[in-house]
């Protein structure tokens, strides 16, 4: 009589986050007000103090996270790609390092996946991050690159993945974005609301098929007809130029409340965690009012975004470390980005092997 085997379930083991030492937040609103007259300014502090967020923070120190004149930014003449991708090419490895040192152990790691859209840089981060973890030569490398905020789901699906073909593999997944790098210098009031949601921060985890964790089930894709134009980031000659369309929260609600899309992401019962990656607190409301939430549900997400702001491709595993802490038996994470597109993950608390 033949046995059946088990279904492999890649469960996430450990999760930990980094940010940079400096707080930007206050400093942003002063460098933004600089560049527009009198009626748009206080348009944009009476928009950005009903953000949601309290703090934001950049691998920019001393001067340039002031953001004064004679820094990165006030200095004559906007610094040009070539500059910021040096900077991230400095700083980058070090916040993913920051994060992936908080973890318990990164022994036996066999993978490692990379995801970030804030900076371009050859050897790679991954080959970066894998000579100064002294991980063997033979680990295979993934990175996933511009994809934008959802490629935190994208990264841990591929971690997923990775397990269900190979139960023995112990895969890290790291996330590090450092957004504060492509702030633009503009009078256009959406563009410096869009960029005041922005920060920097890492995020690492452990993905394997053994112990106790976070399962990591099916995935979720969708993508909104005629929405090209509502997300955009766009590499030009001073940084990548980020465009987050005022429209975005209503076309996101609306895209919600259809019947057949709400099945396809609740399925047949509520779960008993969500994890959305907060895109700012316009969009937390669009995600609660178009699935018809409970005013609480999104309690994770509104805290990252109120301590940290908007980190791209990180902010949800931020979200979902809180979450672990609390082994939710059943959950659903879901991001958001250009598009407009969703990407989604069911997950579950796995007890480990018994």
């Amino acid at each position: 009589m033949s046995s059946i085997e088990k279904p492999v379930t890649p469960r996430v083991n450990a999760i930990a986050t980094a940010v940079p030492a400096c707080d930007v937040h206050a400093s942003y609103t002063a460098w933004a007000e600089q560049q527009l007259d009198e009626r748009k300014a206080a348009v944009f502090r009476r928009m950005e103090a009903r953000g949601g967020i309290d703090h934001r923070f950049s691998v920019l120190s001393g001067k340039d996270a002031a953001l004064d004149f004679g820094s990165f930014y006030m200095n004559g003449a906007s610094p040009g790609t070539g500059k910021r991708m040096q900077r991230y090419a400095a700083a980058a490895p070090d916040l993913a390092l920051q994060a992936i040192a908080a973890l318990p152990s990164t022994k036996g790691v066999t993978h490692l996946v990379i995801a970030s859209c804030t900076g371009f840089m050859a050897p790679g981060l991954d080959q970066v991050i894998a000579r100064r973890l002294g991980l063997a030569a033979d680990v295979e490398r993934v990175s996933i690159g511009f994809m934008g905020c959802y490629a935190g789901i994208t990264l841990l699906r591929t971690a997923a993945h990775i397990v269900r073909s190979d139960p023995d593999a112990r895969v890290l997944a790291v996330a590090v974005e450092l957004c504060s790098l492509h702030l633009q210098e503009t009078d256009d009031l959406e563009s410096l609301l869009a960029m005041g949601q922005f920060a920097d921060g890492a995020a690492a985890a452990l993905v394997s098929a053994q112990g106790e964790g976070l399962g990591l089930g099916e995935g979720l894709s969708a993508a909104l007809e005629d929405s090209d134009d509502l997300i955009t980031w766009t590499v030009g000659d001073t940084g990548f130029a980020m465009h987050l369309s005022g429209a975005v929260p209503g076309r996101l609600a609306d895209a919600l409340d259809d019947a057949d899309l709400q099945r396809k992401i609740v399925g047949n019962a509520p779960p008993d965690a969500w994890a959305v990656h907060p895109g700012g607190r316009s969009v937390l409301d669009a995600v609660e009012r178009g699935l018809s939430l409970s005013s609480d549900a999104l309690h994770a997400s509104r805290t990252v975004l109120s301590e940290y702001g908007n980190m791209s491709s990180a902010t949800v595993i931020f979200v979902l470390e809180r979450l672990m802490r609390e082994r939710p038996e059943s959950g659903i994470a879901l991001a958001f980005g250009p598009g407009l597109a969703m990407e989604g993950l069911r997950f579950g608390w796995e007890a480990g092997d018994a």
